[in-house]
C-alpha cells in the first residue's frame, strides 16, 4: 500500500504560493458555477413557452404579435436580421480592422502609433447608447438622403454601426497579436528577396492568426449580444430582412424593447428568445474554436 504524506508550506513564500493557488482555484469555480447557474436559468425559464407554443412554430414563424387578442410568437425574422446584422458587421468591420492592425503594427511612424491606438482604446470604452445616439443623428438620415427612402433606420444602418463597434477589439488584439510575432521570421522572409507588403500578409499575419481570430470572435460577440445601439438604428419593426433598407428587429431588441412590460406568456416568450440567443452564441463559440484548434493542428 502506498502511502504518500501531505507536505505543509514550511516558508512564508511557501504560504504565500498555496494561499494564492487557493483562491485562484475559488475564483475558476466560482466562473464555472456562474456560467451553470445562467444556463440552467435560462433553459428552466425559455422551455416552457416553447413548449406552450411549439418548437417549429416558434422558430419558423414568421410573424411575432404578442400582444394582439390572438397572439403569435414566431421569431424567424429576428433569427434572420441577427444573422444578416452579424454578418454584416464582420464582412465590413473585419478586412478594415486587420488592415488597421496590419499599418498600426508594421507601417506606422510611432508618433502616429501612439495617437492611433490611443484613440482606438478610447474608442473601445464609448458606451453603445453613445453609438446609438450618433448613428440616429447622422447615420440615418444619411441613409435616407443617400438612397432616397422615407427613413434610414433599417438593417444597412444597423449594420453599419455594428462594423464601426467591433473595430476596437479587432484591432487592439491584432495589433498585439502581430507584435508577438519573432522577428526573425520577417527577417528571413527580406533576406529571401520579399518585399515589406508580402513579409506582412505571408508571414507575419499567418504567424498571428490564433491571436486575430481571438480579436475577430470578440468583435463577432459584441455584435452579435449588441442592443441598445441597434434598437436606435434598425426600426424595430417585426420584418423579414428581404433587403437591407427593411426596418427589423434583431433577438437582443426584441428582448430588450417589450421585457419592461411583458407578462404571462409573452414574457417566457421572450425568455425563450433569450435561450434562443444563448444556444447561438454557443453554436458560434464552438464552430468557431474548431476552427481555429483545427488549423493548429494543420499548421
Amino acid at each position: 500500500m502506498n502511502n504518500k504524506k501531505i507536505s505543509l508550506p514550511r516558508t512564508p513564500a511557501e504560504w504565500l504560493e498555496a494561499v494564492m493557488n487557493f483562491i485562484f482555484f475559488l475564483c475558476g469555480m466560482l466562473a464555472v458555477c456562474c456560467v451553470v447557474l445562467i444556463s440552467v436559468y435560462m433553459v428552466v425559464s425559455g422551455v416552457p413557452a416553447i413548449h406552450k407554443i411549439g418548437l417549429f412554430k416558434f422558430l419558423f414563424g414568421i410573424k411575432w404579435a404578442s400582444t394582439a387578442a390572438e397572439p403569435l410568437f414566431g421569431i424567424l425574422p429576428f433569427i434572420l436580421s441577427s444573422v444578416y446584422g452579424t454578418l454584416g458587421a464582420t464582412i465590413l468591420g473585419v478586412p478594415i480592422g486587420l488592415l488597421t492592425a496590419v499599418f498600426l503594427s508594421k507601417a506606422a511612424d510611432p508618433k502616429l502609433r501612439t495617437v492611433v491606438v490611443t484613440a482606438i482604446e478610447l474608442l473601445s470604452g464609448i458606451p453603445s447608447v453613445v453609438f446609438g445616439l450618433l448613428g440616429m443623428q447622422v447615420l440615418v438620415p444619411a441613409v435616407a438622403k443617400t438612397f432616397g427612402k422615407a427613413s434610414g433606420a433599417c438593417l444597412l444602418s444597423a449594420i453599419v454601426v455594428l462594423s464601426i463597434m467591433i473595430l476596437p477589439s479587432i484591432v487592439s488584439v491584432s495589433v498585439t497579436a502581430l507584435n508577438a510575432v519573432p522577428p526573425e521570421y520577417e527577417q528571413g522572409s527580406l533576406a529571401l528577396g520579399a518585399t515589406d507588403t508580402e513579409t506582412w500578409f505571408k508571414i507575419s499575419v499567418p504567424a498571428a492568426k490564433s491571436g486575430i481570430a481571438a480579436g475577430i470572435v470578440l468583435g463577432i460577440g459584441r455584435a452579435i449580444g449588441e442592443a441598445m445601439a441597434v434598437m436606435m438604428v434598425a426600426g424595430n419593426s417585426p420584418n423579414m430582412p428581404d433587403s437591407v433598407f427593411r426596418s427589423v428587429t434583431f433577438l437582443t431588441t426584441a428582448i430588450a424593447k417589450e421585457m419592461s412590460y411583458a407578462g404571462g406568456l409573452q414574457r417566457q416568450a421572450l425568455f425563450s428568445i433569450a435561450l434562443v440567443l444563448f444556444v447561438f452564441i454557443m453554436i458560434i463559440n464552438v464552430v468557431l474554436n474548431v476552427v481555429l484548434k483545427g488549423g493548429d493542428r494543420d499548421a
